[in-house]
């Protein structure tokens, strides 16, 4: 059976638990079954992490004890994929470098906070994107510092209406990496599960936690 973990908490203003429900039943759909855990302490079962396929984390704005950290560090190493989206994976523990090492990037801003910007797919043949056109997003866009390793598969470009001194810069919105044998998902949609209304950015997610899961 593949097997499928999906964790969340922290701060609720991003509606980890309802994100969740959307993508556990993609998830079952796709012939895993879902084990969802409110709690971090699970990181330091790594017998059991090691039992997934596919790690998916929604905790924002929060803490990780060294114990959870390399717990969890080590079962991604080991082959397990992580994945996610939003805050819930790339604003999880600001305290934690290794952590923000393994994802491959950390938000540090969303200037204008909730508005219309664009998500332009620049990896046309990936599987995790073939056959997307650009969409449009009505949320934050997230400014990231982001680990030049990452292979980029979509991007968003700042007006400069709120901040002006980044108007034209490009960040990446949608990428993937590996962690030693464990493959690493991230997208910075998702402030809240209405976002996943966009059918692009619901998909694009849903391929990238099979991804993670070694499926393609």
């Amino acid at each position: 059976m593949k097997r499928s973990l999906m964790v969340w908490g922290g701060w609720e203003g991003h509606e980890p638990l309802q994100c969740v429900q959307i993508f556990a039943p993609l998830m079952e759909a796709a012939g895993f079954s879902v084990d969802i855990v409110n709690s971090l302490e699970i990181y330091t079962d790594v017998e059991r992490l090691r039992s997934y396929n596919v790690i998916t984390q929604v905790y924002t704005m929060s803490t990780i004890t060294p114990e959870q950290e390399k717990g969890l560090l080590d079962a991604i190493e080991s082959g397990v994929g992580f994945a996610g989206w939003h805050g819930g994976m790339a604003d999880a523990f600001r305290n934690n470098p290794n952590y923000q090492f393994m994802v491959g990037g950390q938000w540090v801003a969303h200037p204008g906070n909730i508005i219309d910007y664009t998500v332009n797919i620049v990896h046309r043949e990936d599987p995790i994107t073939a056959g997307l056109s650009d969409f449009r997003m009505h949320s934050e866009q997230y400014y990231m510092h982001v680990d030049p390793s990452n292979e980029v598969l979509a991007t968003t470009t700042f007006s400069g209406e709120y901040c002006p001194w980044i108007e034209g810069v490009v960040m990446p919105v949608v990428w993937k990496r590996r962690w030693g044998a464990g493959r690493v998902f991230y997208a910075s949609v998702g402030h809240v599960a209405a976002d996943f209304d966009v059918p692009e950015a619901r998909e694009i997610v849903r391929r990238g936690l099979l991804w993670a899961a070694k499926e393609f």
